[in-house]
């Protein structure tokens, strides 16, 4: 299982910082990732890491703003958020995957998500 934590509302320009705890095994083949869901429109992708690199992938929009990193002896991942946009504003799930992808299929583990709510 995952668990998301961290979301919550902040103005333009603020900072969260998401995690997301597995309470199972999380094998050194996984790919963790980071989703998100506005408002009205469909799930996308944010940001992942290999669990045994420090690779990581982000999608155009949050690059240079937010980093995704883990801590594999608290098997946990976070999503460090700096400079929110209220375009940012989403419910935020993580997931487990097998194959390096921004697909939301790919991935078969899922958190319940959490909200971000970022105002101008």
């Amino acid at each position: 299982q995952l668990q998301a934590c961290g979301g919550g509302s902040v103005q333009a320009g603020g900072s969260l910082r998401l995690s997301c705890a597995a309470s199972g095994r999380i094998y050194s083949s996984y790919v963790m990732a980071w989703f998100r869901q506005a408002p009205g429109k469909e799930r996308e992708f944010v940001a992942l890491i290999r669990w045994n690199r420090e690779s990581t992938y982000y999608t155009d929009s949050v690059k240079g703003r937010f980093t995704i990193s883990k801590d594999n002896r608290k098997n946990t991942m976070y999503l460090q958020m700096n400079s929110l946009e209220p375009e940012d504003t989403a419910v935020y799930f993580c997931a487990a995957g097998s194959h390096y992808s921004t697909r939301q299929y790919d991935y078969f583990k899922w958190g319940q998500g959490t909200l971000v709510t970022v105002s101008s």
